[in-house]
C-alpha cells in the first residue's frame, strides 16, 4: 500500500507536469534601450546596462519604468553585478572592471581585465565571478585587484550572462539559447533551460526568479523556477515496425524457436497509441521477474533454407523530457522505498558489484556521499572521465570494461548501474529503438542507458555513453534528458529469466549439429508528424 501511495503521488505531480515547465516566462516587458548588455538587482530594482548609450538603466521590475539613469564607467559596458552595496561593471575597451557608486555614479574601485575576454559578472557575497569566452570558463575573482581564486570550466565554449542565486551560479549562452544552472564548486551543469529569446544575455536574480535581458528581442524577461519535476516538448508521432528475422542456412533443421520482444509500455514520454499488433497474431505473454512484459513467438521446426519473420508494430506519440532537478530537493539513500531497493540493489552477472575493484572506487568516488542526486552526478562524472566508446562486439562484466577503459553504450551502463548499486544506488536499464537521421528510417544498432531512483523525483534516465562529451552543456543533457527519438521497449534490472542482459528483442532455439542460424533484427520508423 505504501509503495502505491508514492508512486501515485509521482504520477500526480509528473502529470500536472506535462506542459507546465521550469523557465518559463511570467513576466516582461521592453527594455529601456535598443543595444542591452548587463543585467544586475539591487534588492529592489533592477540596473541594466547597454553599449551604445553608455548608460545604466535603474528600472522598476514590475512596470519596467526607467527610475534612474547614470553614466556607465567606460564606453562599451558588459556585465553588471551587484554586490550589497555598490555596482560593478566590465567594460570592454576599457578593459577594466569598474565598481561604482549606484546614487552619485562616481567609480570607487577598478582592476583591469584578469582574463583576456570577461563577459558577465555576479557576486558571490564575498567573491566577484566572471565569465570568460576566450578561455571558456567561469572564474572566481577578488574583488580588490582581480587576483583569480579558482576557475571552473564554463558549460559551453560561448559563455555570456552570469548570475548567482545563493548556491548556484546561472549562465546564458547567445548561439545556444540557452541559460545553464552550474554547480560553482565543480562546474557541473546541473539543468539546461531554453532562453526566452533568441539572444539571451545578462542575468540576474531577485531571490525568486531569474532574469534575463535578450538583446535580439529588446526584452527583459521574469523566469520562474519552480517544483516542476519535468516537462515534455516536441511530440513525434512514429509507427515503428520491429522485425526478428531466423534464417536457417542449414543443413540441419531447427526443431524449437523462441522470439521474445519487449513490450512497450506508456511513460511520461511515450504514449502507445492503439493497440500494439503482432504477426503471428497470437504470440505468448509472459512477465519476468522484474515485472517486464513481453510477446513470446514458438515455432515447432524451421528447415534448412527457411526463414521466419516475426514482427510487432506500435503507434506512439513520442516526447523530449527533460528533468529540472535541484539536488538538495532530492532525498538521501535513506529516503529511498525498501521495494526499490530491494529490487535495484541486488547483484548480477554483469555487475559484479562486491568485486574489490569496484568497492576501492566507489569508496573513492562517493565517499560519504549520501544525497542520492549527488551519488549519481559523481558516478556519472567518473565513469565518462575513466571510459571512451569503443563497439567491439560482446559484453563483459562490469569491473573488465572499467579496467579496460572502453566499451559500448550496454558496457557503459552495466559499469553504471553496477557502480550505482554498489553505492547503495538503486539503478536499471531502459532499451529502446532509435530514430536514424530521417524521420523515416530504420535502426539496426540500437541504444541502452541507466535509470537512477532519486527520491521524490523517481526513476531519471542517465546516458553515459552519450554523456561522455566535452562541454558540462553536452553531458547534462545525458542527465535527466531524453530526446524523442526513442522507443522505449526495454525497462529491467538485468538477467531476465526472457530477455536475458539483452533488450529488444532476445531468441533461443535447439537444432541439429553443425546448423548455421542468421539472426537480423530491425526496427523501420515511419514518423506521420513532428510538431
Amino acid at each position: 500500500m505504501k509503495r502505491i501511495v508514492i508512486l501515485l503521488t509521482l504520477v500526480f505531480i509528473w502529470g500536472s507536469a506535462a506542459h507546465a515547465k521550469c523557465g518559463d516566462v511570467v513576466h516582461s516587458f521592453n527594455a529601456p534601450s535598443k543595444y542591452m548588455t548587463g543585467l544586475t538587482f539591487d534588492g529592489k530594482s533592477l540596473w541594466a546596462a547597454d553599449r551604445k548609450s553608455d548608460l545604466l538603466y535603474k528600472i522598476d521590475p514590475e512596470s519596467g519604468k526607467v527610475l534612474k539613469t547614470i553614466s556607465s564607467p567606460g564606453y562599451w559596458p558588459l556585465g553588471l553585478a551587484w554586490d550589497g552595496k555598490y555596482l560593478w561593471n566590465i567594460d570592454r575597451n576599457a578593459k577594466k572592471i569598474f565598481q561604482l557608486d549606484p546614487n552619485t555614479g562616481w567609480i570607487v574601485h577598478s582592476f583591469d581585465f584578469p582574463t583576456p575576454s570577461p563577459q558577465g559578472i555576479t557576486f558571490d557575497g564575498i567573491f566577484l565571478w566572471i565569465s570568460d569566452r576566450s578561455t571558456h570558463t567561469l572564474n572566481q575573482i577578488s574583488p580588490d585587484d582581480g587576483t583569480t581564486i579558482r576557475s571552473i570550466p564554463a558549460p559551453t565554449s560561448r559563455p555570456n550572462g552570469l548570475t548567482f542565486d545563493g548556491k548556484y551560479l546561472w549562465v546564458t549562452d547567445r548561439l545556444k539559447n540557452e541559460i545553464y544552472m552550474v554547480y560553482p564548486e565543480t562546474g557541473d551543469v546541473i539543468m539546461v533551460l531554453p532562453s526566452p529569446g533568441p539572444y539571451p544575455n545578462g542575468l540576474a536574480w531577485d531571490a525568486h526568479f531569474i532574469w534575463n535581458v535578450d538583446y535580439e528581442t529588446n526584452k527583459i524577461y521574469r523566469l520562474k523556477l519552480d517544483n516542476t519535476p519535468y516537462s515534455l516538448q516536441n511530440e513525434r508521432d512514429a509507427e515503428i515496425t520491429v522485425t526478428h528475422i531466423t534464417r536457417n542456412q542449414g543443413p540441419g533443421t531447427i526443431h524449437r524457436l523462441n522470439v521474445i520482444f519487449a513490450i512497450p509500455q506508456n511513460l511520461p514520454q511515450q504514449k502507445i497509441v492503439g493497440s500494439i499488433s503482432y504477426s503471428p497474431k497470437s504470440p505468448k505473454f509472459v512477465t519476468d521477474q522484474w515485472g517486464e512484459k513481453f510477446a513470446e513467438f514458438d515455432t515447432k521446426e524451421l528447415p534448412a533454407e527457411k526463414t521466419k519473420e516475426d514482427i510487432m508494430k506500435v503507434k506512439a506519440k513520442i516526447y523530449d523530457i527533460r528533468y529540472y532537478i535541484f539536488p538538495e530537493r532530492v532525498g538521501s539513500l535513506n529516503d529511498i522505498p525498501d521495494a526499490v531497493k530491494d529490487h535495484y540493489l541486488a547483484d548480477g552477472e554483469k555487475y559484479q558489484i562486491h568485486d574489490p575493484y569496484f568497492r576501492k572506487i566507489v569508496k573513492q568516488v562517493v565517499g560519504d556521499e549520501t544525497n542520492a542526486y549527488w551519488v549519481a552526478r559523481k558516478i556519472f562524472s567518473y565513469v565518462i572521465d575513466h571510459m571512451h566508446y569503443e563497439l567491439s562486439g560482446g559484453w563483459n562484466v562490469a569491473p573488465t570494461v572499467l579496467k579496460r577503459g572502453s566499451g559500448s553504450c550496454s558496457e557503459y551502463t552495466f559499469v553504471y548501474v553496477a557502480l550505482c548499486r554498489a553505492a547503495g544506488l538503486p539503478a536499471r536499464y531502459q532499451g529502446s529503438v532509435v530514430v536514424r537521421g530521417d524521420n523515416t528510417s530504420f535502426d539496426d544498432v540500437f541504444h541502452r542507458w541507466a535509470e537512477v531512483y532519486l527520491p521524490n523525483y523517481g526513476w531519471v534516465p542517465v546516458d553515459p555513453s552519450g554523456g561522455d562529451q566535452r562541454w558540462g552543456r553536452d553531458q547534462a543533457n545525458f542527465f535527466g534528458h531524453l530526446s524523442n527519438r526513442f522507443l522505449i521497449t526495454t525497462i529491467n534490472g538485468g538477467g531476465s529469466k526472457d530477455m536475458g542482459w539483452t533488450y529488444n528483442t532476445n531468441e533461443h532455439w535447439v537444432s541439429d549439429p553443425k546448423t548455421e542460424v542468421k539472426i537480423e533484427t530491425v526496427a523501420d520508423w515511419v514518423s506521420t508528424f513532428q510538431k
